[in-house]
């Protein structure tokens, strides 16, 4: 056996622990299959952006992008051995499984909101043009919608309703997933409603909303990249590829990096919606050399213990539930970002 198929054995053999499958490349170089769950929206760009650029492939990654499975919660997908990585949201729900302690980590962010935020509070245009709702605090007494009850997207809310002299409490909070507002708006199911780009700007082109508020969070990490403990553990140098290709994406991403035609034809396949609308709407940003504000979690946490959506009375230290050592090695491996 020569030395290079010992090698290539050695390789395959580490990279097929439990949990990860291993294919050949084009040059017969072993690649482990790493399955991600995520939801195909603009703020998730960085994961497109890694596989269609091959930055995953370079650090022998095979992505398998997959859905929930089964309606499980992410971290339940996590410690259960069905995925590696999760891309998804900071809400109770992060909080709620980390004192459960299931086996995953926070290791990164994803996007940060700053004005105009991605995710603005949108009326529906006849509403705004009537005069019925020209501000924030019109919304007293009314249905207004986040994504998801418990989620980050209730934190926004919030913030954005203490702009106009209101709480999470002097509304009807609903649920509504971010497509069915626009039509929820028109029919009067709900009188506002978060809406996640690109589809605010796509509704915003078709005339049926106006933005009512796009600049109540200035900095906060909303999003993050999660790893299960099994992964951590048995694949760390995989772990760390993984992050160099998610910040090389994010670099990618930095200042105009969704007006790039090719940059918004990446999302376009992954998300369906049109380049031309990926290059209008508010761009998320995404920090490029990963770093993450502590004060946001815990400011987070306190926001769900005050709505009364934790399972737990001790506060948790984020140090519990994050692990910031992959940013710092990817970070070493690409060296400090350096706008350009």
């Amino acid at each position: 056996m020569t030395r290079q198929r010992l090698v290539a054995l050695a390789i395959a053999m580490i990279l097929s622990a439990p949990g990860l499958t291993v294919r050949a490349g084009a040059q017969g170089q072993p690649f482990a299959k790493v399955r991600v769950v995520h939801v195909p929206v603009l703020i998730f760009a960085p994961l497109y952006v890694a596989i269609e650029r091959g930055y995953f492939t370079q650090q022998g990654i095979d992505v398998e992008l997959i859905g929930t499975p089964g309606g499980l919660s992410s971290f339940a997908v996590l410690a259960s051995g069905r995925a590696e990585v999760v891309i998804g949201g900071l809400g109770a729900s992060l909080f709620n499984a980390a004192a459960r302690g299931l086996d995953f980590k926070v290791v990164g962010p994803v996007h940060m909101e700053r004005p105009p935020v991605s995710t603005p509070l949108v009326v529906s245009k006849k509403a705004y043009d009537s005069g019925e709702i020209r501000s924030v605090a019109d919304l007293r007494g009314k249905k207004v919608s986040v994504n998801v009850i418990g989620s980050a997207t209730e934190f926004w809310l919030h913030s954005a309703l203490l702009r106009g002299g209101l709480t999470i409490d002097d509304v009807q909070l609903v649920a509504v997933n971010f497509p069915e507002v626009p039509a929820a708006l028109a029919n009067g199911a709900i009188a506002a409603g978060l809406l996640g780009e690109p589809l605010a700007t796509l509704a915003e082109g078709q005339g049926q909303i106006v933005r009512l508020s796009e600049d109540f969070v200035n900095g906060i990490q909303v999003t993050a990249v999660y790893y299960s403990g099994d992964f951590i553990r048995r694949s760390p140098k995989l772990a760390t590829g993984f992050m160099i290709a998610w910040l090389q994406a994010s670099r990618d991403l930095y200042g105009d990096g969704y007006r790039r035609d090719d940059i918004a034809r990446i999302v376009e396949k992954y998300t369906g919606v049109p380049a031309a609308v990926v290059k209008k709407a508010r761009p998320p940003f995404h920090e490029p050399d990963g770093k993450m504000n502590f004060n946001d979690f815990k400011r987070l946490q306190d926001f769900f213990r005050k709505r009364g959506e934790l399972t737990y009375d001790k506060a948790l230290e984020p140090s519990a539930y994050i692990d910031t050592s992959f940013v710092r090695q990817a970070v070493a491996a690409l060296g400090p970002f350096a706008a350009r």
